[in-house]
């Protein structure tokens, strides 16, 4: 019986996260962050502006940073970064 109300609290909790979609927030990067050996200090990404950064290998072929604007309004800085180790 206890098995059975653990599985259905934990299928209603699964539910109401998948209703309610993910959590909104905002990350603002301080001092001395690396994302792949590159500074991502002093950023900050929210809703409208946002963050898309691929890591590689290898030296990409469009190295580099790039802003754009998406079909909300927003801006995406899209990276293409070759991790450095």
């Amino acid at each position: 019986m206890a098995t059975n109300i653990v599985a259905g609290a934990a299928r209603t909790a699964a539910l109401i996260f998948v209703l309610t979609g993910c959590a909104q927030g905002e990350v603002r990067f301080g001092k001395n962050v690396y994302v792949g050996g590159h500074d991502f200090s002093h950023q900050t990404f929210d809703r409208n502006h946002r963050a898309v950064v691929h890591l590689y290998d290898h030296e990409p072929r469009n190295a580099g940073c790039r802003m754009r604007a998406d079909k909300a309004g927003g801006s995406v800085k899209t990276c293409h970064l070759r991790r450095l180790r």
